[in-house]
């Protein structure tokens, strides 16, 4: 018993000694429940806000009200602009939707809530990365413009009631008790909204169906469109899992790079490299130049496979592609650098490790899409480097981006690589 008692201290002691290693296995989970608490409903502000672009072409008092009815609901973020910057937004992943009301609206709305023909059609381009928010933003469309059609449908002194009252009192082909009941409405309205209706002449142009069955019914039709079909491609969501999948276990392979080098170090193989006429920038240079080519063959055939088999296509630019993958090849050899030299110890870093490539996959969209994010995470995500790679990635394939929209997340992928690199030379001990 002493024995076994003498064991069972032996390793609590060896395992509680390493500080660091003991800190990281409780910090990790901690920070990442946070993380998803936060984001599944732990903020009290409510989720983030949706995006998205409006269009309108009527520029009627109606089409007016219908915009800032949208603009003030607390579920949206609304911006006025040009269908054709709208779009832009929308293809560029900036946007998750954009609206267009197109000319007359207002006028034939008010006249399609009885079910007559001629619906006015509102395009509504959405990103199809993003297909889940579709339905909530064709909800709130619908909500927001029923409540003005219907008013201005059922005012007494609308021209759509006055026209409707007398094409009843005109038709001959309407049954007796059909218009009996559709004149005791009018009636029920003009004595229900002050001052009184008053008849007016019968539109001989009014394009309304009096034999309509009756009750209401959604007074326009929405034509939604993937914003890549208007650039010739369509949506591959293996190109977006990819992208994600890719970033993080090519980050876990620079890390294992990083425990390698603390291995390596531990069985004393630095020191006879020291010896040699050797700087320490050539030593821990040439490992993030191996390691780079290393996660840069990886991650292309990752991306032949995807290509090959699953259809994935880089329909934007493929010098923009490469870019962004050897960017991030850099990124990862000096985040895996940077993890060994904080860790110090291989047992230390493995726990780092493990929080840090997360954290970054979690944060950088490759696991939850970022739009989700409560507005102050979308913020903090905006700043990890897993975010611009598979930005950058998602732009040169489905996309369909030119090479100026991999600029920024090349610049940053490589600013980021140049302080982890420049932490990891300064912090790296040669000695255990």
């Amino acid at each position: 018993m002493n024995a076994f008692t003498a064991l069972l201290r032996k390793d609590l002691v060896l395992h509680f000694s390493n500080r660091r290693a003991v800190l990281m296995s409780i910090v990790a989970p901690i920070l990442i429940a946070a993380f998803f608490g936060a984001m599944f409903g732990g903020d009290s502000k409510g989720p983030a806000q949706i995006p998205i672009a409006i269009t309108d072409l009527d520029q009627s008092a109606l089409s007016r009200r219908i915009v800032a009815n949208l603009a003030a609901d607390p579920a949206l973020a609304l911006t006025e602009m040009s269908a054709t910057q709208a779009l832009a937004q929308v293809n560029a992943g900036k946007l998750r939707a954009a609206i267009t009301l197109p000319p007359g609206f207002g006028k034939q709305a008010a006249g399609a809530l009885f079910g007559g023909p001629g619906k006015p059609e509102v395009a509504l381009h959405y990103d199809p990365s993003q297909a889940m928010v579709l339905p909530m933003v064709r909800g709130l469309l619908a909500q927001h413009v029923m409540q003005p059609v219907s008013e201005a449908a059922f005012s007494s002194q609308s021209p759509v009631v006055q026209d409707l009252r007398a094409q009843v009192q005109a038709s001959s082909g309407l049954a007796n008790e059909r218009r009996s009941a559709l004149l005791a409405m009018f009636d029920s309205i003009a004595r229900a909204q002050q001052p009184p209706a008053h008849a007016a002449s019968a539109s001989a142009s009014a394009n309304v169906n009096v034999n309509a069955a009756p009750g209401l019914g959604i007074p326009f039709s929405t034509r939604e469109v993937a914003a890549t079909s208007q650039l010739g491609t369509q949506y591959n969501s293996y190109a977006h899992s990819f992208a994600g999948m890719g970033v993080q276990f090519i980050l876990l392979m620079g890390v294992d790079m990083g425990v390698g080098l603390l291995l390596t170090r531990r069985m004393g193989l630095w020191q006879r490299l020291r010896a040699a006429p050797l700087s320490r920038g050539q030593l821990l240079g040439s490992r993030i130049a191996s390691c780079a080519l290393i996660a840069l063959i990886v991650f292309g055939v990752v991306y032949a496979v995807a290509i090959g088999v699953f259809g994935v296509r880089v329909a934007g630019s493929v010098a923009g592609f490469i870019a962004v993958l050897a960017a991030f090849s850099l990124f990862t050899a000096s985040f895996g650098l940077m993890i060994a030299a904080l860790g110090r110890t291989p047992e230390t870093t493995r726990g780092l490790a493990i929080l840090a490539t997360l954290l970054l996959v979690m944060l950088g969209g490759a696991w939850v899409p970022s739009f989700v994010f409560p507005p102050w995470l979308q913020t903090v995500s905006a700043w990890t480097p897993t975010h611009w790679a598979v930005t950058g990635l998602d732009a040169m394939t489905w996309r369909a981006l030119p090479l100026a929209a991999a600029l920024l997340p090349v610049a940053a992928l490589l600013g980021f690589t140049a302080l982890f690199a420049t932490v990891a030379l300064a912090r790296f001990r040669w000695e255990e």
